[in-house]
């Protein structure tokens, strides 16, 4: 498979799902429930927006100004399309960025948001990286997966090592945090119903439908075969990790 045909089909697979990971309202409410009262003049950067599930919670909790990134057009297209029809593109509007190459002014930010892909920097790369960015008193919020139990059976052992060798438990990953310059406001698990319920099932939907549309073609096989095995190993295993929800301020 071409990587241009895998990202195609990637993205096509993605589009049109509620989340493009797990999550949930009420998460990320909770995670908000942390961070000192914002304003109108108040101003966040979401980071890895997707199509903007959590950027519209929290456009919808607080008065603040919301820049929301990604690095996939469609769906920072989306997002300004919500914004549009929910009459807040004065205070939400989208933009095609990389989080590892943000070109804003440094101080810019009350809060940083990044739910499900602060993976794709590393947690420390991030943490320091993005700290120019805040304002005095500001806040960072991100979700990040880590191990819940001791000796995870070799099946998921292996899965995780492939997919994010960084994975960790909650104890280093604090102990990270702390040696970045952080102070810990607020911390709490994800729950599994985030995982099914808002992600996997739809995906599973989607993944049905996507292999009746292109039947016999190797490569979609291929992909759907591959997400269907992350959901398999999460059904089976799911007891051995999971999101934490990190709110943090400069220590």
């Amino acid at each position: 498979m071409s990587s241009d045909r895998i990202h195609s089909l990637f993205f096509e697979l993605f589009s049109g799902l509620p989340r493009q990971g797990p999550g949930d309202t009420k998460s990320t409410r909770r995670a908000l429930s942390f961070i000192p009262k914002l304003s109108s003049q108040s101003r966040i950067l979401d980071i890895g927006c997707g199509t903007g599930a959590q950027t519209f919670v929290l456009a919808e909790a607080t008065p603040a100004q919301i820049v929301a990134i990604d690095n996939h057009p469609p769906y920072v297209d989306e997002v300004n399309r919500k914004a549009a029809n929910l009459n807040i593109s004065d205070r939400v509007v989208g933009r095609v960025a990389d989080m590892r190459l943000l070109e804003f002014t440094n101080g810019s930010f009350d809060l940083i948001w990044c739910e499900g892909a602060i993976y794709n920097f590393g947690v420390e790369d991030a943490l320091l990286d993005w700290r120019k960015l805040l304002r005095k008193e500001g806040s960072i919020a991100f979700t990040e997966v880590c191990w819940r139990k001791p000796d995870p059976p070799v099946a998921c052992k292996d899965f995780w090592a492939r997919e994010y060798p960084a994975i960790r438990s909650k104890e280093p990953l604090l102990a990270v945090i702390e040696a970045s310059g952080y102070e810990v406001i607020g911390q709490f698990e994800v729950p599994m119903s985030a995982w099914w319920g808002e992600y996997y099932e739809p995906l599973q939907m989607k993944i049905n439908e996507f292999r009746e549309r292109y039947k016999g073609d190797k490569d979609t096989e291929e992909l759907c075969d591959q997400c269907e095995y992350e959901i398999t190993i999460w059904r089976e295993f799911a007891e051995f990790y999971g999101y934490e929800f990190l709110v943090l301020e400069p220590s």
